[in-house]
């Protein structure tokens, strides 16, 4: 018995140590940050929804999904802006109810045009919450916990996304518009939440916030922009020319499926057990180690060909992206000065918009015309280079890092 309340004693105090202390501010955006994922399932259904319903052919489907990437692109730096200038819960909950109306009227959109502009209006408003609710932790969450905070965003992200992925398939089998609909309710629901339970959170008034280009002087936060781009263009082979590449190989889907689902398995397993740990070491070196280890993963599939092999090689690159992931977005809270964190925030993203916009085309280019070697090897340093810029640059974030950083309440 003693031992039983012992090893009891001992769950309990980790995760104590993993929840605890974070302020309800932070809890309300975790839940809605979970509710918003389980109902993300328009965007992975689109193209099929486009296709089959709408029966557009595959080149306008490519031009479609193209446009939604455009107003992604345009949603973070909104959203940047707009947490600033009105405050984080202003622009959490006007985006997400925006979003909610605009997954309506693309459920509704029957000619092109109105696909076209419904479109372009989910993507530039599906994201405009992330610069804002990014802004939100670091105005609400002590710098010393705020790796632990973003790490608990990020797994919860990646558990919404996985459920919202069976259950909008057996939606979509009853009708795509259960799909537009469900997405649009959960929506609103985070709205409610932010609105009712999260206070008016801001920067300094509008004359001392500075702008964009001021975010686009800061020498450090452009290079680790570009860090960041390079990790997303390197992740984004996963669901892009990953399969491709399997296929050509004889392998079939479900052979491609297997290999992937280790992906979430890893991420859902591992994030929590390592977030305490890899939070109190040097979050530059960490981000390093994250980057390599994408590329080390990457590299592997050159010398796979069947499907264990492959699950290797996704085992090692996830084991780096739950390791880069977990201080990346602290580290843009390190650089960020209070009145800029919206927009630090949207530059981030930017850098994630870009590189799944321009990641697949290099990589299919890289595949068709030199084949899949020369996309793994190139994968392997990508990854390298970004781990050795991170470990230039910190030096530079360190000193930064130790910046006061106090939420302003209005």
């Amino acid at each position: 018995m003693s031992g039983e309340s012992t090893r009891r004693r001992g769950v309990r105090g980790w995760v104590v140590a993993q929840v605890g202390g974070l302020p309800r501010q932070f809890w309300v955006l975790w839940g809605g940050t979970l509710v918003n994922r389980l109902g993300t399932m328009v965007e992975p259904f689109l193209a099929l929804y486009l296709t089959g319903v709408r029966h557009l052919p595959l080149i306008t489907v490519g031009v479609v999904l193209v446009v939604f990437g455009c107003g992604s692109f345009v949603s973070h730096l909104l959203g940047g802006w707009l947490a600033d200038r009105i405050g984080r819960r202003a622009t959490l909950t006007g985006g997400m109810v925006a979003a909610a109306l605009s997954l309506v009227a693309l459920g509704y959109a029957e000619s092109l045009a109105g696909i076209v502009v419904a479109v372009f209006a989910v993507g530039a408003t599906m994201d405009m919450y992330r610069p804002a609710s990014a802004a939100a932790v670091s105005d609400v969450v002590p710098s010393r916990d705020q790796p632990r905070a973003f790490g608990l965003l990020y797994w919860a992200v990646n558990m919404g996304f996985a459920i919202a992925m069976v259950i909008g398939g057996a939606l979509a089998r009853e009708g795509f518009y259960l799909l537009f609909l469900a997405n649009a309710l959960t929506c609103l629901v985070f709205a409610v939440l932010i609105w009712r339970a999260v206070p008016k959170t801001a920067a300094r008034p509008p004359a001392h916030t500075g702008s964009y280009l001021t975010v686009l002087k800061d020498g450090t936060m452009v290079a680790y922009t570009l860090v960041v781009f390079a990790f997303a263009a390197v992740h984004v082979q996963s669901i892009t020319t990953l399969p491709l590449a399997m296929g050509a190989t004889g392998l079939s889907p479900s052979d491609y499926g297997l290999a992937i689902g280790i992906n979430g398995v890893i991420v859902l397993v591992l994030q929590p057990l390592i977030v305490g740990p890899l939070a109190a070491r040097d979050h530059s070196r960490v981000v390093a180690v994250g980057m390599a280890l994408l590329g080390a993963g990457f590299g592997l599939a050159t010398l796979a060909g069947v499907t264990w092999q492959y699950m290797a090689s996704v085992a090692v690159w996830t084991v780096g992206e739950v390791v880069f992931m977990t201080v990346a977005q602290t580290i843009v809270a390190d650089l960020s000065p209070p009145e800029l964190r919206g927009r630090y925030n949207g530059v981030h993203g930017v850098a994630w918009s870009a590189a799944n916009m321009l990641g697949p085309l290099a990589g299919t280019w890289l595949l068709h015309d030199f084949g899949s070697t020369t996309l793994w090897l190139t994968c392997l340093g990508t990854g390298l280079a970004g781990a050795t810029g991170q470990l230039l640059l910190r030096p530079t974030i360190r000193r930064r890092a130790g910046s006061a950083r106090q939420a302003v309440l209005v």
